[in-house]
């Protein structure tokens, strides 16, 4: 079967775009419930379950642009990658059927650091409205800001990137996991069916179970990197992880699991499921043009 041609630019970022923003608007509550369930103040202290919308205003603002650049940076990583192995096929040269997944892997590993330059930002400023330390996103991100004064603007910056290192650590595994089980059920449907091309609600499905599968076994750096941000102040990484074992013990490191798999799972078949839907309709309409 012929490889698929790559998106365009536009179709990568507007699809990314509409696929981010529906997800984290779908689902905000869970993730809220998620945050508080990891929070060290408790679930109660940190508002149980009232105000569940609270710092949506963070994810409005940086869904579409965080997942337009992850789709963008994935795809035409992917392609790259690929294009090289079908030049080597072209010419004779031997390939393995490992390949295909260690391309889907890095490129969405590089997709993920992409991505990150805008995710972290937005999720230092939406945990904090979440777990209650401040009543909306604005007042969360006038509260960071506005602490220039006492540690100057590189002090402001570094708060507004803190657990960088952690989030990173938890994507890029995440999307290890996720993009090459969703690209192989993908496959393994287009071989079936003999199609070139799935249905936006088969990618959604696959993109649910490859969700379910990473959420599950990431977990553990998903509240490592929850407490970082909501730290009052920076915390190396292997600090943080003792005193959590020390106050919490293990069973700490899976606190929220079943709303963030229950989250990821639904919010995967909506976030490829989307994605797919407007770039099979993106690509159609450039068709007609």
């Amino acid at each position: 079967m012929a490889p698929q041609s790559p998106p365009s630019f536009t179709t990568a970022l507007l699809s990314g775009g509409i696929a981010g923003t529906t997800v984290d608007l779908s689902l905000f509550p869970l993730d809220t419930l998620k945050t508080r369930l990891q929070s060290p103040s408790g679930f109660l202290v940190s508002g149980g379950f009232t105000g569940v919308y609270r710092g949506v205003g963070s994810a409005i603002i940086g869904s579409a642009p965080g997942a337009a650049l992850f789709f963008c940076t994935y795809e035409y990583s992917k392609e790259l990658l690929s294009a090289r192995r079908h030049a080597r096929q072209a010419t004779g040269g031997d390939t393995r059927d490992w390949e295909a997944p260690i391309e889907n892997m890095v490129a969405a590993s590089l997709g993920e650091v992409a991505a990150c330059a805008v995710r972290v930002p937005t999720e230092v400023v939406k945990v904090r409205a979440q777990e209650g330390q401040f009543p909306s996103s604005l007042t969360a991100l006038k509260g960071i800001l506005g602490q220039h004064r006492q540690i100057g603007w590189s002090g402001v910056w570094g708060g507004m990137y803190r657990g960088w290192s952690v989030t990173i650590m938890r994507e890029v595994p995440f999307t290890v996991i996720q993009f090459p089980l969703w690209e192989s059920m993908k496959e393994y449907r287009r071989r079936k069916s003999g199609k070139d091309n799935i249905s936006a609600v088969e990618s959604g499905l696959f993109g649910s179970a490859a969700g379910a599968i990473a959420a599950g076994f990431t977990t553990p750096l998903d509240v490592l990197k929850t407490r970082m941000m909501l730290a009052k102040e920076k915390t190396p990484m292997l600090q943080l992880l003792r005193q959590i074992l020390k106050d919490n013990g293990p069973r700490a490191f899976f606190a929220g699991i079943g709303p963030r798999v229950l989250w990821i799972s639904i919010g995967g078949a909506i976030f490829l499921g989307s994605y797919q839907w407007a770039y099979d309709s993106l690509s159609a309409k450039k068709e007609q043009l």
